[in-house]
């Protein structure tokens, strides 16, 4: 009886060392290395698409005011009458 609760004792120690370790600490380090990359990849690509957007929104507000008639852009900035 003794001799099963020394083992029980020693094994559970084991099993607390292995939970406490993180996920990095699991991984290699090329596979880490690998992982941090992607994610900067990521990153800069989407910083990429959101400039793209921004660009593209900006594009198209340019083109709808180019292309505004007579009268929308007089109801936007309104008749101030004759200044001549």
């Amino acid at each position: 009886m003794a001799k099963k609760k020394q083992r029980q004792q020693q094994v559970k120690p084991a099993k607390q060392l292995d939970e406490g370790n993180s996920l990095s600490d699991q991984l290699s380090s090329d596979v880490l290395a690998k992982l941090k990359e992607t994610k900067k990849q990521l990153v800069t690509a989407e910083q990429e698409k959101e400039e793209e957007r921004q660009a593209q929104l900006a594009f198209e507000k340019k083109e709808k005011e180019k292309n505004k008639s007579f009268e929308e852009l007089l109801d936007e900035y309104g008749f101030g009458g004759s200044k001549f």
